[in-house]
């Protein structure tokens, strides 16, 4: 994020066109142009500016540095006196005749091409002084009038922007003694519309934006071009390419999206060719001057992956005795053996006090933050990073705001989100995760209500709060940072809830609950046989088992073992075992979406020609204990195909166990945690569970397409 001041825009302005005099141009060099603007603090906007300044090889004289701005907010109330005062007195320092001067705001102005096209079109004007020009009158609308009308382009003043040769500015401001708080608008308007000060001074506007484009009024005008390695504005109205592109008043979110663009922030030969710009690198410094960053972690909702946010917090490639965490918590905790602090809100109070705070890191509890480097990235440029949920469009940030403040869709808000244009992007909305600057905090965003601002959520409201303070907001997708959950429909009433999760978050459910090494099954052929057509191939982590293990001993309702079992159709089953079926827990949809996503590729691959819709009617967790259960006597299963995965480990859980196949006297003894074992269920594959000696030995079974 980065810091812009209230001060220095230009508002809508009024006034009326006369007709134009027919003076013979003159030509005039660049190295005759004067380029004068008023910044009492330098901002994001200005920094905007100048860079955009430089582009062109610009000479920039900035007036009003180090002053206090009195010039009052153009949102709310006329002002800019102050910006005819120290324009006079500037103007007082240039004494040569034949001097152009280019009078312009900045912290909302953009250049969009260079001295020498601004100049032609300055003396093709035949004027000695032009305006800038808007569709709206402002700040009297009585004096609409006493504007000149025209046969084609805008009538009335904008103040924010322009030219004219120095002894001509000079008799313009020759009479202003007014406040600073005044309106420049309001006296520059009263100028135009006296018909002999215009003839006299030799006053136009730029009706048709040849040189200046003021957004205010005329965003429908206005389009992006994109051309041999820069970018214009457009203005499809007149069909004209404006030297410099304002925005004035209301207009600042749009300046801002186009000034992701021009003049070369952003381009499709080069890409986005600031984003080296202004960095901070760390690699240098040694960890104890690494800055302090205050990490405020918001947990609002029940959240599924909560210990996984944490493991991947503690995993940030960052000195955790430089980082201090603090935790927003309405949600019940387990405790996970971290030392936090508990504050019930607004926690970016202790980074303000904090002398060492050099940066404040907010995240929600929903972020899977998957690159390590995060902090590293976000402390140079200072943005926040774009975060995605798989399979949408949805982001943590809008590229727009409709009228009422809500979220709107820029027009390159999917290029963006899908990785066609990759950059740093001023945006008016960022949320779940960002990191900002301490001094920032200290500075502009002190408030006390920052959150809070009518019915708004209070994301919203703080973004509203930033915008309003002038303070830039980026998103960065120059790399891959991670994406956000879906909560909506998350439930609390198992042990491991987190089980449940493979419809809504299925990216994490299977990062947390798939084997490593299944991915690796196609290409390096994990997949063991040892036994005829019996198949033995990674599908689940040791987190998967013992979840699984831990949500059926919680549940606790372990079957007899008998022969009678209500829970299957018929009421009665020939090989009992004592389980617990995955419907029991309402755990069978689940089940049958793992079986379907997992299992089926493989079985589909090691049974060619088979095509399974992963159906089943019995799907359980089998415990097998010395004293209980030990062991299963020879049987066919009802199925056409049988998965049993191993859900704890031989050797260390439990001792004996294991799979024969009597028809083909083969035994599969060293079960693997996790490993699952396929083979058909009838006819070929008889077979016996054998003895468990020791411990408890746990296995899940699922008899598929019975």
């Amino acid at each position: 994020m980065d810091v812009r001041a209230a001060a220095g825009a230009a508002a809508p302005g009024a006034v009326r066109l006369l007709l134009r005099s027919r003076v013979k141009p003159l030509s005039v060099r660049a190295g005759k142009l004067v380029v004068l603007t008023v910044a009492t603090e330098e901002t994001g906007g200005f920094r905007r500016f100048m860079r955009s300044a430089r582009h062109f090889n610009y000479t920039v004289k900035v007036l009003g540095q180090g002053e206090e701005w009195k010039g009052g907010d153009y949102m709310s109330a006329p002002g800019g006196g102050q910006k005819v005062r120290l324009l006079k007195s500037a103007l007082e320092e240039v004494t040569e005749k034949n001097k152009v001067v280019l009078f312009i705001d900045s912290y909302d102005v953009i250049f969009a091409s260079g001295p020498k096209e601004l100049l032609k079109k300055f003396q093709q004007t035949g004027h000695k002084v032009v305006f800038s020009a808007e569709t709206l009158i402002w700040p009297d609308r009585h004096l609409e009038d006493k504007h000149p009308h025209v046969r084609e382009g805008k009538r009335f003043l904008g103040s924010g922007g322009f030219i004219g040769y120095a002894p001509n500015l000079k008799e313009l401001v020759a009479n202003w003694t007014g406040k600073d708080g005044e309106s420049d608008q309001l006296f520059f308007t009263k100028i135009y519309i006296n018909p002999e000060k215009r003839k006299a001074i030799n006053i136009t506007l730029d009706n048709k934006c040849r040189m200046f484009q003021n957004l205010h009024g005329s965003l429908d005008e206005v389009v992006l071009k994109f051309e041999d390695g820069r970018v214009r504005a457009r203005n499809i109205l007149y069909d004209t390419l404006p030297v410099l592109v304002h925005g004035n008043g209301p207009t600042k979110l749009q300046i801002n999206y186009l000034g992701n663009y021009i003049p070369n922030t952003w381009n499709f030969e080069k890409g986005c060719t600031v984003c080296s710009e202004d960095l901070h690198p760390l690699s240098g410094l040694k960890e104890i001057k690494y800055p302090v960053v205050h990490i405020g972690i918001f947990i609002q909702q029940p959240t599924p992956f909560v210990s996984v946010f944490f493991e991947r917090l503690l995993n940030l490639k960052y000195p955790k005795n430089r980082l201090k965490l603090f935790i927003y918590n309405k949600v019940r905790l387990r405790k996970m053996g971290l030392t936090v602090n508990f504050y019930p809100c607004c926690f970016s109070d202790e980074c303000r006090q904090d002398s060492d705070c050099g940066y404040f890191f907010s995240i929600d509890i929903d972020v899977v933050l998957k690159n390590e480097d995060t902090l590293k990235i976000l402390i140079e440029p200072f943005v926040a990073p774009m975060m995605t949920k798989p399979g949408k469009l949805w982001t943590n940030f809008w590229g727009a705001l409709s009228p009422d403040g809500y979220y709107a869709r820029s027009e390159d808000y999917v290029d963006i989100v899908q990785g066609r244009r990759m950059g740093l992007w001023n945006v008016p909305y960022v949320s779940h995760i960002y990191l900002i600057k301490a001094s920032v905090l200290r500075d502009k965003l002190s408030a006390s209500d920052l959150f809070f601002s009518g019915n708004l959520d209070p994301d919203m409201a703080f973004c509203r709060s930033v915008r309003n303070q002038g303070i830039f907001m980026y998103v960065t997708n120059l790399h891959t940072f991670g994406r956000v959950l879906s909560t909506e429909n998350y439930q609390t009433n198992h042990l491991h809830n987190d089980l449940w999760q493979i419809f809504e978050n299925p990216v994490e459910w299977e990062e947390r609950y798939i084997h490593q090494n299944y991915s690796r099954i196609d290409k390096e052929n994990l997949i063991e046989t040892p036994c005829p057509d019996v198949y033995w191939f990674p599908i689940f982590t040791d987190t998967a088992c013992t979840h699984l293990v831990e949500e059926m001993e919680n549940f606790g309702q372990w079957s007899g073992g008998g022969n009678t079992d209500t829970r299957i159709q018929g009421g009665y089953e020939n090989v009992p075992t004592i389980d617990i079926h995955m419907n029991q827990i309402s755990f069978e949809k689940e089940w049958q979406k793992f079986l379907l996503d997992y299992v089926a590729p493989v079985t589909e691959k090691m049974f060619p020609g088979y095509y399974t819709r992963a159906q089943f009617d019995l799907a359980f967790v089998v415990r097998y204990k010395p004293d209980e259960q030990p062991s299963l006597r020879p049987h066919h299963d009802a199925s056409t195909f049988t998965i049993n995965i191993a859900l704890n480990q031989v050797g260390i859980d439990y001792q004996g166990g294991g799979c024969r196949f009597l028809r083909y006297n083969c035994s599969i003894q060293a079960q693997r945690k996790g490993w699952a074992l396929m083979h058909p269920g009838r006819l070929t594959h008889y077979h016996e569970g054998l003895p468990t000696t020791s411990g408890v030995r746990y296995i899940s079974v699922s008899f598929v397409d019975p």
